[in-house]
């Protein structure tokens, strides 16, 4: 007979246990279709929608490849081409509360790229990054800091 209480009381820790873990599941935020980035001269905006949050808070962030095209002022005022260069912008929106139904629109904005030193023949020259040609942009959605969905998108 004293099976018995032992049997029940393992079986309340096994459903106990089995309920948190649905909990934890529930928290699988993800993006909803495919989100748009757009090339905004320097920088890439991108937009669209996420589902599924459970955390407490959510932050998007954008990752974009591209080459950056340089402009150089000499004193004069007279513009020449400079050196164009590999680059990567990124851009963060958030954290934000989780909304109560798990769902939110999205935008997120990468930085302007800085130019790096030797991209105009002289010091004196005021280097400008004027345009960023991008192809993909990489989607990051995170739940309390954890990693839920990533998707790579073109860039328009």
């Amino acid at each position: 007979m004293r099976l018995k209480p032992r049997l029940l009381i393992a079986m309340a820790a096994a459903g106990g246990i089995a309920a948190l873990a649905t909990t934890a599941l529930a928290q699988s935020g993800h993006f909803v279709g495919t989100p748009e980035c757009t090339d905004i001269g320097t920088q890439v905006q991108c937009s669209g929608k996420v589902a599924g949050l459970g955390g407490t808070t959510f932050t998007i962030t954008v990752s974009a490849p591209g080459t950056a095209t340089v402009t150089c002022t000499n004193p004069g005022g007279n513009i020449a081409p400079g050196q164009n260069f590999t680059t990567t912008v990124t851009g963060t929106s958030g954290p934000f509360a989780t909304p109560r139904n798990g769902q939110s629109p999205f935008t997120v904005t990468s930085t302007t790229p800085t130019v790096p030193e030797g991209s105009c023949p002289n010091e004196m020259w005021t280097a400008t990054v004027t345009d960023v040609s991008f192809t993909t942009a990489t989607l990051t959605l995170l739940e309390d800091s954890t990693v839920s969905d990533i998707i790579t998108v073109p860039v328009t």
